[in-house]
């Protein structure tokens, strides 16, 4: 052979060499070494009432405003028809003896035979109505005057149409209030529908509470919620519910914070306050947010119940937002605050004869709710807050030493905020640090490996508030839910599964979000009045929390955790209960990569393997005309030996299951 034909089978022969040892990466996985449990809290959901997440989401109510209690009494409400005379449509304030509920609505009608004039409400960006489905509409009413008035109600479409509706016909009632209810089916499927009310008969009568449910709501309890968007929580199998937030616990000031004693009760004592979000990005004003309570705590401990995860409530420490007011209330004056946290703790778990045990007994749950966790403040920050958490931690510990407690780190990952606030709440020994990061997806990757080197010792770490954000502005809607940052957030996740030692709970951030009324993107779960999707984070945290596991097992390349070596991320467990091991593995990268699996420590293997993929280009997203651009995709894959090839797409996710033998 020539000098030269040598040469270039030499070249030929190296480039063999390196593609194949490119294309054949090899990461190990030490079955026998089972490591830190994963809890059963690991992968869990934020809810806030942001993006009209609760009125006008998952809260199924279809009357916005619905006790005249907003700051404009009658917004969401118009006037139909000319009344015969001025004032004949009034609004009472009854304040002196109803603080929780002042306002109604008085009409005057003057032998009103033809129904001339009525009333109609708007909806939350108008009134989701499917056809066929039965519509309970109720209302309170007082009238003074005798004979009857009759209420026609009727559902109308875009074009004014009627689609259904019903008359009820009311009497004296002296000087009490009476409910009345009734319902019919609807006659056709319509995005916008509206309500209107109109009058026939003679007298005065009073009105509130003016309300309208679907049939279909979740477990189809009365006055409940929405139920394909808590379906779609339930599909993810959440080992926790965070409840009420977010920034709506500390309010804008004091007076606008989250009270949970005013979302328990009667529906109609409970105590209606304007959202935090109503006014606060100035191109996305919605000075219709307001919260009804509807949605309570006694229904968040509930859905929580339902779907199986750990209720973890958040109550204002004696502070409000410090982006907004940063109102404090001084030390002195903070007993009222710790002793709200106090008797949550009774509610949610106290015996049937104690203060708080029987009122929730007296709602329709004589068991305890089980409460284990409790968050005290939500993104607060500086000494004023640690000297707060301290006065609350002493008084909680006290009483329930076996309740823990999750503690803020501010507002960000790093910096002087975070550093002051880390060092602190160690040094009290916190139980739990709740720690956020909305961040470009770059920054998911640079940092899978950021929970390796924690303080196995110290305390335990929430990734509370998570988002990848493929744009600065969070409220200008250019951050998509599209695949890079879903990606992106994959891959961080490995490292919080790989340290489960240190990181026992973790939620994306914002959860639900109104296509026609969302202050904040992206969002985990979007919707209409008819329809919600899982965007492709969704999927992500999806195949995580339903892929749990019991135990960490290393997965090492070149004895190394794989934490983006080549563009790819990996971790995995074991499941002890029915013998598997799962891995995870993210392909950051834009080009197809092929990877060797050697499962070590296992004497075989099952002979096939469930492989899902979560895959798409990295500007693709889900919608709500397209809900399934981007889902996992399972098959099974026959294995021979100890080893699996898996060939991995670009901007992929893909979840491995193997049976053990």
């Amino acid at each position: 052979m020539k000098p030269r034909q040598q040469l270039l089978t030499l070249i030929f022969a190296c480039l063999f060499v390196v593609s194949f040892a490119q294309t054949n990466t090899i990461i190990n996985i030490k079955v026998d070494k089972p490591g830190a449990a994963i809890q059963p809290t690991m992968w869990g959901v934020f809810f806030e009432d942001i993006n009209m997440g609760a009125d006008g989401g998952i809260y199924a109510e279809l009357v916005k405003n619905r006790s005249f209690e907003f700051y404009k009494p009658m917004m969401g409400w118009k006037v139909l028809g000319k009344p015969a005379t001025e004032g004949d449509f009034l609004i009472h304030n009854r304040q002196q003896t109803n603080t929780a509920n002042p306002r109604f609505l008085r009409v005057t009608l003057h032998d009103n035979a033809n129904k001339s004039i009525g009333l109609n409400n708007e909806g939350f960006r108008g009134m989701g109505i499917k056809s066929g489905l039965r519509y309970d509409f109720s209302v309170t009413y007082h009238q003074l005057s005798a004979g009857n008035i009759k209420l026609h109600i009727e559902l109308i479409n875009e074009a004014n149409e009627n689609i259904g509706g019903t008359v009820v016909t009311t009497t004296a009632t002296g000087n009490e209030w009476k409910k009345l209810t009734t319902s019919f089916n609807a006659t056709a499927t319509v995005q916008k529908a509206k309500i209107n009310i109109w009058f026939e008969g003679d007298g005065i009568i009073d009105l509130d509470m003016v309300s309208l449910f679907p049939e279909d709501t979740w477990k189809k309890r009365p006055g409940g919620m929405r139920a394909d968007m808590i379906q779609l929580l339930a599909d993810m199998k959440p080992g926790f519910i965070r409840f009420p937030g977010g920034c709506i616990v500390e309010g804008h000031e004091l007076a606008t914070r989250y009270q949970w004693k005013k979302t328990i009760g009667p529906i109609e004592e409970r105590q209606l306050i304007v959202n935090r979000w109503n006014t606060e990005f100035a191109h996305r004003p919605t000075p219709d947010y307001f919260q009804t309570f509807g949605l309570g705590f006694y229904e968040y401990f509930q859905l929580a119940e339902d779907i199986g995860a750990e209720p973890l409530p958040i109550l204002n420490c004696g502070m409000a937002c410090q982006f907004n007011t940063a109102e404090l209330v001084p030390l002195d004056q903070l007993d009222p605050y710790i002793q709200d946290a106090l008797d949550l703790i009774e509610f949610a778990n106290g015996d049937v004869n104690s203060k708080w045990g029987k009122i929730r007994a007296s709602m329709g749950h004589t068991a305890s709710f089980n409460l284990k966790i409790i968050g005290v403040g939500n993104e607060n920050w500086g000494p004023q807050y640690v000297e707060r958490v301290q006065a609350f931690q002493k008084a909680i510990k006290a009483k329930y030493p076996d309740v823990k407690l999750v503690t803020s780190s501010g507002t960000d990952p790093n910096g002087g905020r975070f550093d002051f606030l880390n060092g602190e709440l160690r040094k009290m020994k916190a139980d739990i640090i709740d720690e956020h990061y909305y961040r470009k997806p770059e920054w998911f990757l640079q940092n899978a490996s950021r929970y390796d080197n924690y303080d196995r010792n110290g305390p335990k770490i929430f990734a509370g508030e998570y988002a990848g954000h493929s744009d600065r502005a969070a409220a200008t809607g250019n951050k998509k839910n599209n695949v890079h940052a879903a990606i992106a957030e994959a891959a961080f996740l490995t490292g919080l599964e790989r340290n489960a030692d240190v990181v026992v709970m973790a939620s994306y951030a914002p959860l639900f979000a109104h296509i026609d009324a969302w202050q904040w993107a992206p969002d985990l779960i979007w919707a209409d009045n008819l329809r919600s999707y899982g965007t492709v984070n969704y999927q992500v945290q999806k195949l995580y929390a339903t892929n749990r596991g019991t135990n960490v097992v290393p997965a090492l390349l070149n004895g190394k955790a794989v934490t983006g070596q080549d563009s790819l991320y990996t971790s995995a467990v074991i499941d002890k209960q029915t013998n598997e091991v799962t891995i995870k593995i993210v392909n950051s990268s834009g080009n197809n990569k092929t990877v060797t699996f050697g499962v070590e420590g296992v004497k075989k293997l099952a002979t096939q393997a469930s492989v899902t993929v979560l895959s798409g280009l990295p500007d693709q997203v889900n919608s709500l005309d397209s809900p399934f651009e981007v889902v996992p995709v399972s098959t099974t894959q026959i294995i021979k030996g100890k080893k699996i090839d898996v060939s991995l797409k670009p901007s992929s996710l893909t979840v491995i299951r193997i049976g053990l033998k």
